[in-house]
């Protein structure tokens, strides 16, 4: 056989399957304007959240009443607010046919329970009130976090006392703590705090964030920390990783 013949035969790509979270935006009525609004408020409390984040449209929800809709404008409005449209789920003949033009993959409805990002309202400053020092509230969660829950912590850390599952998301304002296997997403300094870190006891993450600074499981996977208990800081717009 010729060296051309093994050259040709040299694989130059691999199939690979992973476990990626991405967020699910369901839309439960066809208001594109309130939309745009709504969405706008939501980036102002967590700016972190919403940057270049992969997005499932959920159309499965919609009332069968709601009139037919223009996807391509649809996909714009989330796109002016970070969210990257990746696929549409729906079973409606206008929205597959709509999908298919736009080559969107579909998915089917989903039978799955999903918990909602619930994000607090930012808080006003008193006037009257003489100005004390900062003070980091933290939020603590001692059941183990299962896949699909996404949890943030507004205003100060986020600590786990139990393990994190695959598909699982944590947000904070702060540091995250994992006293516990990470297997989910843990996005830290979602509202652009550079100095936040993540710790955790067992480095098995989909994702791990700083300020929208991130790397996925493909990259941590081929680091000597994979699986063993880490500090993950920012500097100089790179994500640093240490054992413990």
């Amino acid at each position: 056989m010729s060296q051309a013949d093994l050259l040709d035969q040299d694989p130059v790509f691999q199939l690979k399957g992973s476990m990626l979270a991405v967020t699910i935006l369901e839309l439960v009525h066809n208001d594109l304007e309130r939309l745009d609004r709504q969405l706008a408020e939501k980036v102002a409390q967590a700016p972190g959240l919403f940057q270049n984040t992969p997005l499932v449209l959920g159309l499965d929800k919609l009332p069968a009443v709601e009139t037919a809709f223009d996807l391509t404008e649809l996909m714009a409005v989330c796109r002016r607010h970070g969210l990257r449209t990746l696929a549409v789920r729906t079973a409606r003949e206008q929205d597959v046919a709509a999908a298919n033009a736009l080559d969107l993959p579909i998915l089917p409805p989903s039978g799955a329970r999903e918990r909602a990002i619930e994000l607090a309202p930012a808080q006003s400053k008193p006037a009257a009130k003489p100005p004390e020092p900062a003070r980091a509230t933290s939020k603590i969660i001692r059941t183990p976090v299962r896949g699909g829950q996404q949890i943030y912590a507004a205003g100060g850390d986020l600590i786990v006392l139990a393990p994190v599952s695959a598909g699982a998301e944590l947000l904070a304002d702060g540091n995250i703590h994992v006293y516990g296997p990470l297997r989910g997403r843990a996005l830290a300094g979602v509202k652009g705090d550079s100095a936040a870190a993540v710790f955790c006891q067992s480095l098995n993450a989909e994702l791990v964030s700083i300020a929208g600074v991130y790397k996925v499981a493909e990259d941590l996977r081929r680091l000597p920390h994979w699986g063993k208990s880490v500090h993950v800081s920012l500097s100089d717009e790179m994500l640093n990783i240490h054992l413990l």
